[in-house]
C-alpha cells in the first residue's frame, strides 16, 4: 500500500492538523484525509483515534475547520481522523449533476451497480484507511477506535459501528440519516447504487440493523436540533429511537431546541461527543 503524502501541516492547542494524500486501491483514485494529532509528551505514546463521517456535499476539510472538536481532542488525548466522503476525478458520466448523489455523496456503502463500481466507501473507512494508519503512523492505536459523523455521516457512523461492533468502541451521530429507506436522500442514492433489491437496502440502514446487532452495551449518543429543515422529511430520529427500545439499545437521543443542520449546531455539542467517546476508548 502506498504510503500517502502529508499535504499541510497547521498547529493547533498544542497538536497539529496534518493533511495527507494517498492513491486508494479499494476506489481506485487519490484520496485526501485529515488527522488532528494532540500534544504528546512521549514519542512512544499512542492515542487512541476517532473517526469522523462528514454529510453530503462535504471533504475532509469542513470538520477540521468548522467543529473545533480539536480542543477537547487535544485535553482528551484523542486523535481525530477525517476522511473524504466520496471518489473523486474519476469522471463518472451524472457523478456531479445533483448535490445529493455522486461526488460528495458515497453514503459509507459498497456499491453493486456496474457504473458506480467505485463508490466503495464502507471498505474505505473500515478496512482500508485503519490498515494505512496502521502501517504509517505508529502513534495510532487503532485497535482503539469509535466513530461518529454528521447527517450522510451520522447514517455511516451508525451503519458501521453496528457492523462492526469488535472494531469500535463507541458510537454518536449529529443530525444522522437514521432510515435511509424511508427517506428521499436515501431512496434516491441506494436505487442508484445498490439498485431495486430492498433488502440490499437494509443492510445499509441503522433502523433496519439495530435489531440484528442489538448486543450493544455502549450509549448511543445523537444529537439532533429542533429547527433543523430536513428533521421531518429525512431525518426521522424517532424511527430509530423506536427501533432501539423494542430491542433495549441504550439510546441517548437529545433534541436541542432552535439548533438547525449546520456546523454551528455541531460545534455547540461536539464537546460532550468528544468526551463520550474518550470515555469508551480509555475503558
Amino acid at each position: 500500500m502506498e504510503k500517502p503524502t502529508e499535504i499541510s501541516s497547521a498547529k493547533m492547542f498544542d497538536g497539529h492538523n496534518k493533511r495527507y494524500k494517498h492513491f486508494s486501491p479499494t476506489l481506485g483514485c487519490s484520496m485526501t484525509f485529515h488527522i488532528y494529532f494532540p500534544p504528546s509528551s512521549s514519542p512512544s505514546h499512542k492515542f487512541p483515534v476517532l473517526y469522523w463521517l462528514s454529510g453530503l456535499t462535504c471533504t475532509d476539510e469542513n470538520f477540521i475547520a468548522k467543529s473545533g472538536a480539536q480542543r477537547v481532542a487535544s485535553s482528551e488525548g484523542v486523535a481525530l481522523i477525517a476522511p473524504d466522503t466520496s471518489p473523486r476525478g474519476l469522471n463518472v458520466e451524472g457523478e456531479s449533476d445533483s448535490w445529493d448523489f455522486g461526488v460528495g455523496a458515497g453514503f459509507y456503502l459498497n456499491a453493486t451497480q456496474e457504473k458506480w463500481k467505485n463508490w466503495q466507501m464502507y471498505d474505505y473507512i473500515v478496512k482500508e484507511l485503519p490498515l494505512l494508519l496502521t502501517e504509517n503512523f505508529p502513534q495510532l492505536d487503532t485497535s482503539r477506535a469509535s466513530i461518529f459523523g454528521h447527517s450522510m455521516g451520522g447514517h455511516g457512523a451508525l451503519t458501521i459501528y453496528l457492523k462492526n461492533l469488535d472494531k469500535y468502541k463507541s458510537v454518536s451521530a449529529f443530525a444522522p440519516i437514521v432510515n435511509p429507506i424511508n427517506c428521499p436522500w436515501g431512496q434516491k442514492a441506494f436505487t442508484n447504487y445498490l439498485g431495486e433489491n430492498k433488502a440490499a437496502w437494509q443492510e445499509y440502514d441503522a433502523t433496519c440493523l439495530i435489531s440484528k446487532f442489538n448486543n450493544v452495551s455502549a450509549t448511543i449518543l445523537i444529537d439532533q436540533g429542533d429547527e433543523d429543515k430536513f428533521l421531518k422529511e429525512q431525518l426521522l430520529p424517532h424511527k430509530f429511537e423506536e427501533a432501539c427500545r423494542k430491542v433495549n439499545v441504550p439510546l441517548l437521543l437529545r433534541v436541542q431546541p432552535g439548533y438547525d443542520h449546520s456546523y454551528y449546531f455541531i460545534a455547540t455539542f461536539v464537546d460532550d461527543h468528544i468526551r463520550h467517546h474518550a470515555q469508551a476508548l480509555k475503558l
